[in-house]
């Protein structure tokens, strides 16, 4: 089993999507540092613009997570809907 993981500014914008994040894969595990958000989950992690509007309260474009966004591990998937990163086996 491997680990993916998405790292994110540690900021206002950011924290809604990392509650999203994991709210939606239960196994993902959020290491807060200065600075950073990383999320790590192993072998695959959902982004769902869906729960990110419950979050927020608001319409939200996907694309908007690459404003805060820092780094990442895994193949990447996504549409106007999900982001998905996983190691394809």
């Amino acid at each position: 089993m491997s680990n993916v993981f998405i790292a994110f500014q540690s900021n206002e914008e950011s924290y809604p999507i990392v509650e999203a994040i994991l709210a939606d894969n239960p196994k993902a595990q959020a290491v807060h540092s200065p600075g950073l958000v990383k999320i790590d989950a192993p072998d695959s992690l959902t982004i769902k613009r869906e729960t990110i509007e419950a979050q927020t309260g608001r319409p939200f474009d996907l694309q908007q997570i690459h404003v805060n966004l820092v780094t990442l591990s895994g193949h990447i998937d996504e549409d106007d809907d999900q982001f998905t990163l996983s190691w394809k086996h």
